[in-house]
């Protein structure tokens, strides 16, 4: 189960990075986190901002809304979405949260 946090103005919650994938997309959940597969290499940032894109795409909503603020350079992550509600994030993720 993914552990979806309220937070002022928005949502955060746990993320995989699985960098230098073979596609960008949410693959799934991986240990209670999203896992989120970018073709990015973990280098300068690159991956960070392919996470955040990938997560903006499933959700249907602006990039400039999501943000890594935890786990820059790991690949366990946490990410912050604003503007969006804990049930609109799971409604928006659903597909994906079958573990």
């Amino acid at each position: 189960m993914l552990a979806l946090s309220a937070i002022d103005g928005g949502v955060q919650f746990p993320v995989r990075a699985q960098p230098k994938a073979s596609r960008n997309a949410v693959v799934g959940l991986h240990g209670g986190r999203l896992k989120v597969a970018v073709t990015a290499a973990p280098t300068g940032g690159k991956a960070n901002e392919a996470v955040e894109k990938v997560i903006a795409k499933a959700l249907g909503i602006r990039p400039s809304a999501v943000a890594v603020v935890v786990g820059h350079t790991s690949r366990d992550k946490v990410v912050r979405v604003s503007g969006l509600s804990i049930e609109a994030a799971r409604k928006s993720l659903e597909s994906f949260l079958r573990e």
